[in-house]
């Protein structure tokens, strides 16, 4: 089950992520940040597991914007890593 403690909108921004193969997963928006100039998106599929998926960010519009795959495994590694560095920063705790 997601901490909620230190969210304090009442409700979280849910969008739906569709796959090649017609499935859905519907992700709650855990936040955009930064890395090397560009905008990354990380997002918790509500289906009670504990992964956070990871995809690049790019607003198209007012309140509209778009996912792109990160293709590149070592940059992929890369914005991992500063997403777990900013976790950390965040929780004060080392996992």
């Amino acid at each position: 089950m997601a901490d909620n403690k230190n969210n304090m909108q009442d409700e979280a921004d849910i969008i739906t992520l569709e796959f090649d193969d017609g499935t859905e997963l519907e992700c709650e928006i855990m936040g955009v940040f930064d890395y090397n100039g560009k905008d990354y998106i990380a997002l918790i599929p509500l289906d009670d597991s504990d992964d956070v998926y990871i995809y690049g960010y790019n607003e198209v519009g007012e309140d509209e914007f778009e996912l792109v795959d990160i293709e590149d495994d070592e940059l992929f590694q890369n914005v991992v890593q500063e997403f777990d560095a900013i976790m950390a920063e965040d929780d004060g705790s080392v996992n």
